[in-house]
């Protein structure tokens, strides 16, 4: 097994792992699920992706969060939306965009819906994920030149420095390097998170290991224990 070294870098992100309707929450550092969407998008791969998944199942995830040197961590950042206003009826693709009813009708007024979007400001996050052998090559191949824009979390999410630091012999390795990078960046290790349960940290449950991605997505429950530095 080899270790993949992502650096997840930019004025916005936003990780959500049980996100409903009109409040789109995210957890403080990068889930798995978005991490392997991340990693499809670079390689190109739609639909749902049931065998690739259940080959990365079982590899470990480790990520470490930094934060400037100098400052708190941000709190995060709630974006006040309206979705479905400015529409007319009159053109059918505009319609189409309306809100509707239960009943599939046009409601009284404007129909738009509140959403509150939720965002982690100015943290970098290096993330060391197991690779099993033969992954390698595509892997590098696809995050060197990404067959599809990638995010981190959400489309509006775009990343402020190259995502792709390389592939090593061990998450030891790949993790000194990340070091390297917060501290040539001036940043400041806050926490970890590993995969499992562990007596050094405190421990969550997550609904993030993507079975089946596609329409219908599936997902699996994991422990994963955070460990502030």
């Amino acid at each position: 097994m080899s270790t993949l070294l992502l650096w997840l870098e930019a004025p916005l992100q936003s990780w959500g792992a049980d996100s409903r309707f009109g409040r789109r929450a995210t957890l403080p550092f990068p889930t798995r699920s978005g991490v392997l969407g991340l990693l499809c998008c670079a390689l190109g791969r739609g639909g749902e992706q049931q065998e690739w998944l259940a080959r990365m199942r079982d590899y470990p995830q480790t990520v470490v969060a930094y934060a400037p040197e100098h400052r708190e961590v941000a709190p995060l950042l709630r974006d006040y939306q309206v979705v479905g206003n400015g529409y007319t009826p009159d053109e059918p693709w505009q319609d189409l965009m309306i809100p509707k009813k239960s009943d599939g009708k046009r409601p009284v007024g404007s129909g738009a819906k509140i959403t509150h979007r939720f965002y982690i400001q100015d943290m970098a996050f290096a993330c060391a994920l197991g690779l099993p052998d033969g992954e390698e090559e595509t892997i590098c191949a696809g995050l060197s030149c990404p067959v599809w824009a990638i995010c981190l979390g959400r489309k509006n999410c775009v990343p402020s420095e190259p995502v792709f630091r390389g592939i090593f012999s061990t998450e030891d390795e790949a993790l000194e390097q990340a070091a390297r990078l917060a501290a040539e960046k001036i940043r400041r290790e806050r926490f970890r998170v590993f995969d499992g349960a562990r007596e050094d940290g405190e421990t969550m449950t997550l609904n993030d290991v993507p079975l089946c991605f596609g329409i219908h997505k599936r997902y699996q429950d994991r422990q994963v224990t955070v460990r502030l530095a």
